[in-house]
């Protein structure tokens, strides 16, 4: 590597490392429409992320001619958790005078690669990406090499999910939200629970299961792992593990789905085998979508501030970049509502 006194790495210094040409360093990295072969573009992409090389003052300078455009990622866009961070990005970039354009990958790590591809190649300002990661370390390191190119041509990213990417993060306090919610629910009476636990593989998943766990054993509680019911971050999957929570016939008092949609489910299975919720069972859940206005019995839940998120990582990616990533923690408040009843 060349050596100078500011310590900057230039793209010479990541061609050199990856054996190729500055050209072909520069289409790498920059999404031209010519294209360059998957193995060179590794090899790049590998040199930028080994080097920590981002955009000088050059690439800043063209960043600023880059279109108006931020892309939105988000795992499921009919989901209302993230609708709702959709709605606060919106609002927030009208305010900038950008333009949002939303791609919902269907929870598909691979099409949220393409679309970070894509957007590079069309030059957009900059790319919030919301969802979980999912314990994949392969999949992580993808997505770490297209976002280390895509902040090496200029671009500005940001993350709302864990705080597992070197970029600005704005991440939701799961695990201390679990540890409440199941301090709230014990100090109803409730001690006999089931969780609805969601893939085991997603992190967010993991983290509220977790800490609703850590915050039982914390009140002298147990959750038996047969107690524990694993299905699909959906209201479909909520709905098929509580049928399993009763045809199990497991003897609780409250479930608890790490989603509000999966607690949305569960309270249709109940109705569907002529049960009622509380009266029968308690439930819970987490993240107070927008749509719990119109659920009867109102549902107990863990508050996340959805719409302000969606407008904070927009100001990351707008507002001037900190020397290091930045970290935006969010703390979730347990909202008890009519779906779980005092037993005292």
């Amino acid at each position: 590597m060349t050596d100078r006194l500011d310590g900057s790495v230039r793209l010479e210094d990541v061609a050199k490392l990856a054996g190729v040409s500055l050209a072909t360093a520069s289409r790498a990295l920059n999404g031209s429409t010519r294209r360059v072969r998957d193995d060179l573009r590794e090899r790049v992409l590998d040199a930028a992320i080994a080097l920590q090389y981002t955009a000088n003052a050059h690439a800043q300078a063209v960043a600023r001619g880059r279109s108006d455009v931020v892309g939105l990622l988000v795992h499921d866009i009919g989901d209302p958790f993230f609708s709702s961070i959709a709605a606060g990005v919106i609002q927030a970039a009208d305010r900038e005078g950008l333009l949002v354009t939303l791609a919902s990958t269907g929870r598909d790590p691979a099409r949220e690669l393409q679309f970070v591809r894509a957007l590079r190649g069309q030059r957009a300002r900059a790319v919030i990406i919301a969802g979980s990661r999912v314990d994949e370390p392969a999949q992580m390191a993808q997505l770490a090499r297209e976002v280390a190119s895509y902040r090496a041509g200029g671009g500005r990213v940001a993350m709302i999910s864990q705080n597992r990417l070197p970029v600005d993060t704005v991440m939701l306090e799961n695990r201390a939200s679990g540890k409440a919610l199941a301090k709230a629910l014990v100090g109803l009476g409730h001690r006999r629970f089931a969780v609805l636990a969601g893939p085991a593989e997603l992190f967010t998943a993991r983290d509220r299961l977790d800490g609703f766990r850590q915050g039982l054993t914390g009140a002298g509680v147990s959750l038996p792992a047969r107690h524990i019911i694993r299905s699909d971050f959906t209201r479909d999957g909520g709905y098929e593990a509580l049928q399993q929570v009763l045809d199990a016939d497991l003897d609780v008092t409250c479930v608890v789905a790490v989603n509000d949609v999966m607690a949305v489910g569960a309270m249709a299975a109940l109705r569907a085998r002529g049960l009622r919720c509380p009266a029968d069972l308690a439930v819970a859940g987490f993240d107070d979508i927008v749509t719990l206005r119109d659920v009867t019995p109102s549902l107990t839940t863990v508050r996340f501030p959805l719409e302000e998120m969606g407008s904070t990582a927009l100001s990351l990616v707008v507002g001037a970049e900190g020397v290091r990533p930045r970290l935006h923690a969010v703390e979730g408040q347990v909202m008890i509502r009519e779906s779980t009843p005092s037993l005292g």
